[in-house]
């Protein structure tokens, strides 16, 4: 398998079933995350902002956050290896925009806000994703009755990168999903205490 086939794994990790043959690439490609040698994409200061952000979609409580599995990194791979110069540009535009945003309504960076500011601004970022997939033309319903995510939004790909970030790591697939890589031992036929085996037992009800 080819670098650019297990970035494109790995960025459609989230939806992917981690079994058989998608497992092992799964896992070649995050290993192209764990040598990464540093942003490729994202400058510092984009980094910082990309991390802040993560995290704040998925904070550290009892299991990990998305800072703890390099959420931040494997978003500059996705970003540098996998995205289209059309996608990444759209993604930096947003980026820029958070800060444009804080700019406006507090006077500093992103990074530089207080939580409670940079909550405000991530709630405005999520109802304005809300709003346009309300007013997407095809409304399409999927599975679980989620509506279709508007493309080309800063956010939701923001979003999607993070959650998948998290969930093909080995920390968010065993804290976050129970994932169990080999599962406990299963006993399909095994004689239930009380219950009778033969055509008699059978007939009762």
């Amino acid at each position: 398998m080819d670098r650019r086939e297990a970035l494109r794994l790995l960025a459609a990790g989230a939806v992917l079933p981690l079994v058989g043959p998608k497992l092992v690439a799964m896992r070649e490609a995050r290993a192209l995350v764990e040598n990464s040698t540093g942003p490729h994409t994202l400058n510092a200061h984009q980094f910082a902002t990309v991390k802040t952000m993560a995290e704040m979609i998925l904070p550290k409580t009892d299991t990990p956050g998305a800072a703890d599995v390099g959420a931040t990194e494997f978003i500059d791979l996705i970003l540098t290896e996998w995205y289209e110069d059309e996608d990444r540009g759209i993604f930096l535009q947003g980026l820029a925009d958070v800060d444009t945003r804080s700019q406006e309504l507090f006077g500093a960076g992103f990074v530089q806000c207080s939580v409670p500011q940079q909550v405000e601004i991530l709630t405005e970022l999520g109802e304005k994703m809300m709003e346009e997939a309300q007013t997407m033309e095809n409304g399409v319903r999927l599975r679980r009755g989620a509506k279709q995510m508007p493309r080309g939004n800063f956010y939701v790909m923001l979003r999607r990168l993070t959650l998948t970030a998290y969930f093909t790591s080995e920390a968010g697939a065993t804290s976050g999903l129970n994932f169990d890589m080999i599962p406990g031992r299963f006993d399909g036929c095994v004689q239930i205490a009380g219950v009778n085996s033969g055509k008699e037992g059978s007939n009762q009800r």
